[in-house]
């Protein structure tokens, strides 16, 4: 039986290579980039949450509470996990970047089957790991705040010292993809025509 879990959607970085724009505002078929995830995502789960940093009045427009980074400083995306599992009130959160618009409809039940005994599990596409699109245990928060507290910032290093299982997706690679440019949104608006 899956339990309630909450999705938190990770907005709060600096979009470096988005040229600074944020990237969950990026428009992507006439709509906000984080918006598509929404609407992948909010069937999955219990509660939604939004991590961000920044044009925090434009997310909240989208109905779902908005949470900043705990830990400041754009450390990156574990500042956003801490703070989704800070905020959760399930034991379980899923996270999922702004900027996957494609997502799979059976992201948070594969997860869940797949994760076995461990309290973390991420996405394998069966060539990569995405260890952004993960199930955390809230019980993983103070560990998560060790970590960071020394400066360490790689989200991979984590999930290896907590002991992550890796969760095939197989056939899904398109899927994963993450749009990180402008360029890329291009890209995928004229391959995808509108098939989202």
């Amino acid at each position: 039986m899956q339990p309630n879990i909450t999705g938190v959607i990770l907005a709060g970085g600096r979009s470096s290579r988005m040229g600074g724009n944020d990237k969950g505002l990026i428009l992507l078929h006439n709509k906000p980039l984080f918006q598509h995830v929404i609407d992948r995502l909010k069937p999955q789960v219990n509660d939604l949450l939004i991590n961000s940093n920044r044009n925090q009045e434009i997310y909240q427009k989208s109905g779902i509470p908005v949470i900043n980074d705990i830990i400041t400083g754009f450390v990156g995306p574990l500042a956003g996990m801490h703070t989704g599992l800070s905020y959760s009130a399930t034991e379980w959160v899923v996270f999922a970047p702004c900027d996957v618009p494609a997502l799979p409809s059976n992201l948070v039940s594969q997860l869940w089957q797949g994760k076995q005994q461990a309290l973390a599990a991420y996405v394998h596409d069966g060539e990569r790991a995405h260890p952004t699109l993960a199930l955390i245990h809230v019980s993983l928060k103070s560990r998560l705040a060790e970590y960071l507290a020394k400066g360490d910032r790689k989200l991979m290093i984590f999930m290896e010292s907590v002991n992550a299982q890796s969760v095939i997706f197989k056939g899904q690679r398109e899927q994963f993809s993450n749009l990180n440019t402008p360029t890329d949104c291009d890209l995928w608006e004229q391959s995808k025509r509108g098939e989202l």
